[in-house]
């Protein structure tokens, strides 16, 4: 844990889905000392559950996995309310087809693969079999009948291969089996972290949402860095950042609920877990 002479470490998704809440994040201007890393979720994951990485974002459900030593940041998610436009199953047939068949699934998050699994069974009543590659479409072809791609590569994917593969959209998949928003990511604190240093995390928390708060004011910077280094056109990441939702409101947690919920009933989770915020401890801190 941080202590007074060492780091804050602060976890960055690599993916362009969250980078409205990290752009305007500077480790430099904290008054605290600090450094972020930047990585896919699926190493995020593993550093805020060991306590390597004390406050920023994951996986929802790792942070589910790891609830205990966890606390969620308000107003900070990444989530969408129908399709979330870079959560993809490519399958060569319908999803009917799929119901015995062979998923390849990305090794780099967790959220996307267990919904996947809750709606094949809940939504669709199958049981395919599923194998863990790196995210590779073609290589994952060769080895199945589907393949799940999130974040750049999916949204990669969606272009080159239009028309080659079925192409299906988790998030669109949840709302219509649901009716609820989706919540793919989130912001936490470690617990003991905000103990030691609360008006360490309690600023990164307003870093965070202030970064929120101007990159959905003016996209512009944004929009040029993702045509710049992932490809497409300014007219389509306008359209994929303001088709998402970066809240964690009633709707949010109310939909994050549910999936707790199913994880639990089929085993993928071993408690039913409630969203916890950190809310009060900064208002508390804003205060003094």
């Amino acid at each position: 844990m941080p202590g007074k002479d060492t780091k804050t470490v602060i976890g960055k998704i690599s993916y362009t889905n969250a980078w409205p809440l990290f752009y305007y994040v500077d480790p430099q201007l904290l008054r605290t000392s600090a450094s972020m890393v930047t990585e896919v979720p699926s190493v995020l994951n593993e550093g805020m559950k060991r306590g390597d990485i004390h406050i920023g974002a994951l996986s929802s459900f790792a942070y589910a996995e790891a609830a205990e030593q966890l606390q969620l940041l308000p107003d900070l998610s990444v989530s969408a309310n129908g399709p979330v436009k870079s959560i993809f199953l490519f399958s060569r047939g319908p999803l009917q087809t799929l119901k015995n068949g062979t998923i390849a699934l990305t090794n780099t998050s967790a959220t996307s693969v267990n919904l996947l699994k809750i709606l094949m069974i809940k939504a669709l009543g199958g049981n395919p079999e599923y194998k863990t590659m790196e995210p590779n479409l073609e290589l994952m072809m060769e080895h199945a009948d589907a393949a799940l791609l999130i974040g750049d590569n999916a949204i990669r994917e969606s272009w080159y291969n239009r028309g080659k593969y079925h192409m299906t959209d988790l998030g669109a998949w949840w709302k219509d089996f649901t009716g609820c928003s989706m919540t793919f990511a989130v912001w936490a604190v470690n617990r003991k972290a905000a103990a030691q240093q609360p008006e360490a995390m309690a600023e990164i928390t307003r870093m965070f949402q202030d970064s929120k708060r101007r990159s959905l004011k003016d996209l512009t910077p944004i929009l040029t860095e993702a045509t710049s280094r992932i490809g497409g056109t300014a007219a389509y990441w306008q359209g994929y950042f303001n088709n998402l939702c970066y809240d964690f409101d009633e709707q949010q947690q109310k939909g994050l609920r549910l999936y707790f919920k199913y994880a639990y009933e089929l085993g993928l989770l071993q408690q039913d877990v409630k969203p916890e915020l950190w809310r009060d401890n900064i208002r508390m801190q804003v205060k003094e």
